[in-house]
């Protein structure tokens, strides 16, 4: 069951308010890798869920405000899964609507981009859109599967 606005039930949630910049992009993997290694969260989880957030925070970093500056704002709520939620005021944009890149054409006659947000995709268990008032809200999950 969810817990407030949305967010799942959790153990913790930490959250990071930046410039979406990409010299931040240190800070905020660093910010995503903290709260994942107190839950000792498996290393391949760890990489998965920072390719997704590399990603997310390169396209908001150079699309959301371009040319302006702006911020986003990332939280990150652990427990029985992970979930991962940007916030900006940018320009109202929806990747999920992008068509998924057609990769069985060769290197050269692919439309360029789109290849990130598949990425993305792949790796999260759930990634969802929405625009709330003049944010762009982007959540995506990954669950955590135990092993046995």
């Amino acid at each position: 069951m969810d817990g407030v606005n949305g967010a799942p039930e959790c153990n913790s949630m930490k959250e990071l308010t930046i410039e979406a910049n990409i010299d931040n992009l240190d800070d905020v993997l660093d910010f995503v890798n903290n709260s994942l290694e107190r839950h000792n969260y498996p290393m391949h989880l760890q990489h998965e869920i920072d390719i997704a957030v590399e990603e997310t925070f390169i396209n908001i970093a150079n699309y959301a405000y371009e040319p302006e500056k702006g911020y986003v704002t990332i939280r990150i709520y652990t427990g029985g899964e992970i979930l991962v939620r940007f916030e900006d005021a940018g320009k109202p944009y929806n990747p999920l609507e992008q068509a998924a890149p057609d990769l069985d054409k060769p290197l050269m006659e692919r439309k360029i981009g789109g290849l990130g947000v598949f990425m993305v995709r792949q790796l999260m268990d759930k990634v969802e859109y929405t625009r709330l008032g003049n944010k762009n809200i982007l959540s995506m999950t990954k669950k955590i599967k135990s092993i046995d």
